[in-house]
């Protein structure tokens, strides 16, 4: 969805999502999504806040990530 503001939840969600993914060491979204089970598109759509995920996807997100949704959410949020 272009035009989205940068103060939108799903944008900062997504920022959020991306910040960890480069924090993981894998600076290509392609290449985190192929090896975590991820169709390419539907993440790099996650990244930049255009859909909104349905919470078992967001667990399914941080798992590979890493994280907790505690750890997700106390930065930024």
């Amino acid at each position: 969805m272009k035009g989205r503001k940068t103060d939108d939840p799903l944008v900062a969600l997504g920022a959020r999502i991306r910040e960890l993914r480069k924090q993981a060491g894998y600076t290509n979204a392609d290449t985190f999504a192929y090896e975590k089970g991820f169709d390419r598109t539907q993440w790099g759509r996650y990244e930049r806040g255009e859909v909104d995920l349905q919470y078992s996807s967001l667990l399914k997100a941080l798992d590979a990530l890493g994280v907790t949704p505690a750890e997700f959410f106390t930065k930024g949020f």
